[in-house]
């Protein structure tokens, strides 16, 4: 991860015993309170400079709780380095693969704001946390004070030696960081360290896992690993890279979906390959499901399909149809209620016969603007007391409007 001269601006008053005291001292964040914080700061003597970085960092607490849970009350943080960070209980996913490999001392290189590291040490691992950006750094080294056995490192992670180490877990940095914000990098190569980087620790024998993007293409996967997309409530938050000891026998692809009620996982053994996923094209009817985007990313929709006993609409397309309900893990059910051919004008009409005042629309396989139609559709209506949702796509060469009702 890379910091600017700003985040250094709003780091560096904290790591005095002053700041520290002073951050600590506060109440939870407020919006609404803020000004009036500042004020009271300011009259009580600290400088402009000190009540910045403390409400800086107060408000990047409180929005690191979604993360951290109660860890981000006594943590430090940068603005790039929090959007990065592994959610911690994610990073207690990464840190049992090293413990329940045995591996003891491991290095975690490119270690941002120390995420991974601190749930490495929680499960007793001697861990060396390695940051080139020198700021970044002494963060990581304010949240893994608690830790006695973690160490952090300012260094380049591709100049670090590994003679000692029996694993390794890299975060490579995916963002270009500059004075007006953050830029996504999509190309592997150009990360920091490179994904070439990677594979040359695992082609040394070490046991080495990589948190990516989740959007990383399946012929940019290396050969020899496994790879696991992780969702939490929805969203896919990564795709982890495990290799050699690391990597579970006989998986290559895998899905894990998480949610309060608990987690779940799908995998195969093979590569992916979109134009050959043996399962069935049919029509929308029965019900139709969205997969979770784990299950997607992973390329393992044909295999939802398969479960449930369905088909595809379209063989490029993730929505599946089947002819029962079947409760699953890995998407998300509605009942099949029409299917209208994509037609604004006639769709603007359903809507006010319909008396619908709140409409729903969901889209994959087209390029129309859900917010944009919406707002078309409903114009007009009369805002009706009813609800409906849409789903748009293709089948074939055929745009559908299909009414469906979500499942509970």
């Amino acid at each position: 991860m890379t910091g600017t001269a700003a985040e250094y601006e709003h780091i560096a008053p904290l790591l005095t015993s002053e700041g520290w005291e002073l951050l600590n001292s506060l109440g939870p964040y407020s919006d609404g309170d803020s000004l009036k914080t500042n004020l009271e700061l300011r009259k009580a003597g600290h400088s402009a400079e000190l009540v910045s970085a403390v409400l800086t960092q107060s408000r990047l607490r409180a929005k690191a709780a979604a993360k951290f849970g109660p860890f981000a009350e006594r943590m430090l943080f940068t603005h790039a380095g929090l959007e990065q960070a592994t959610r911690l209980n994610i990073a207690a996913l990464h840190a049992q693969r090293f413990a329940a490999a045995g591996l003891e001392r491991v290095a975690d290189l490119g270690c941002g704001i120390g995420a991974d590291a601190m749930a490495l040490a929680t499960l007793d691992r001697k861990v060396t946390a390695v940051e080139q950006d020198e700021t970044t750094a002494a963060v990581a080294t304010i949240n893994l004070m608690p830790w006695p056995e973690a160490t952090v490192v300012n260094a380049d992670a591709t100049e670090v030696d590994l003679a000692d180490v029996d694993g390794v877990w890299l975060d490579p940095a995916r963002r270009t960081t500059t004075s007006s914000g953050t830029t996504r990098i999509f190309d592997p190569e150009a990360f920091s360290p490179p994904l070439s980087f990677v594979e040359s620790l695992a082609d040394r024998g070490l046991p080495v896992g990589v948190k990516m993007g989740p959007g990383i293409p399946h012929e940019s996967l290396p050969e020899n690993c496994e790879a696991q997309w992780i969702s939490v409530h929805g969203e896919v938050t990564e795709a982890a890279l495990w290799f050699n000891e690391l990597a579970r026998p006989g998986i290559r692809r895998a899905a894990l979906v998480i949610r309060d009620g608990g987690s779940a996982e799908l995998t195969s053994g093979i590569d992916y390959d979109r134009n050959h996923q043996d399962v069935e094209l049919g029509p929308a009817e029965g019900y139709l499901y969205e997969p979770d985007g784990a299950v997607i990313r992973a390329g393992l929709v044909a295999d939802v399909a398969r479960q449930l006993g369905g088909h595809l609409l379209d063989p490029h397309i993730a929505y599946i149809c089947a002819p029962d309900l079947t409760a699953t893990p890995f998407a998300r059910a509605y009942k099949v209620l029409q299917v209208r051919p994509f037609n604004v004008k006639k769709l603007k009409a359903w809507v006010k016969a319909s008396r619908i005042g709140v409409l729903e629309i969901k889209k994959r396989g087209t390029a129309v603007a859900p917010d944009e139609l919406r707002k078309t559709l409903l114009t007009g209506s009369g805002k009706g007391p009813n609800k409906a949702t849409l789903v748009l796509t293709r089948i074939g060469e055929d745009r559908v409007a299909i009414v469906v009702e979500p499942v509970p």
